[in-house]
């Protein structure tokens, strides 16, 4: 049991540490965006924590790589209640996707390829909308819309969405293909 915990602990601090990694490695981000957000692969260590470890280690996970980036990182931040929504709270709930680790665990086992592929969607894809209604939640809050005349709600979520859903599109190919290529080696327990 000791052992397991370890083995947990090493690989929450390895995937944080490839999420921000990735985060921060400029030809794997493509960041246009003036005030945070791009799209990169940095949620995929997140989802194969979450996969492998379920809720405990998605969260985790999500939840230091966003304390992370708020160290060594650029963070991009206006008010200490914002920085809590945009890094502490969008970043955690990536690990959401956890919910679903017993299903894909099951379907790889069984090698029910389409099964698995549609978990992991639904699993990427919980964990990338619950990030964008934190990140929305905080563009209401704390920007105005950057376009005159038109309404913060509107401007809030084209900001949020132009970098979320590719960002989503990325990480279920890439997570997909992870699992399908090695999948004994990204099969855990949980």
């Amino acid at each position: 049991m000791q052992s397991r915990r370890i083995l947990f602990l090493v690989e929450v601090a390895m995937l944080t540490a490839m999420a921000l990694a990735l985060d921060m490695i400029p030809f794997l981000k493509f960041k246009i965006w003036a005030m945070g957000g791009s799209i990169s692969l940095a949620m995929v260590p997140v989802f194969i924590a979450a996969f492998r470890w379920g809720l405990k280690g998605g969260l985790l996970t999500g939840f230091l790589w966003g304390i992370l980036q708020t160290v060594v990182g650029t963070p991009f931040i206006v008010h200490w209640a914002q920085a809590i929504i945009d890094y502490g709270l969008a970043f955690t709930v990536i690990g959401f996707a956890g919910l679903f680790a017993k299903r894909i665990q099951r379907a790889v086992k069984a090698g029910d390829t389409q099964v698995y592929l549609s978990v992991i969607t639904l699993g990427v894809f919980v964990g990338s909308a619950l990030r964008f209604v934190a990140h929305y939640i905080a563009g209401l809050i704390f920007f105005e819309s950057a376009i005159e005349g038109q309404s913060v709600w509107v401007y809030a979520f084209l900001y949020n969405i132009s970098y979320m859903v590719p960002s989503f599109i990325i990480s279920v190919f890439v997570v997909y293909f992870l699992f399908r290529t090695q999948p004994k080696t990204l099969l855990r327990m949980v």
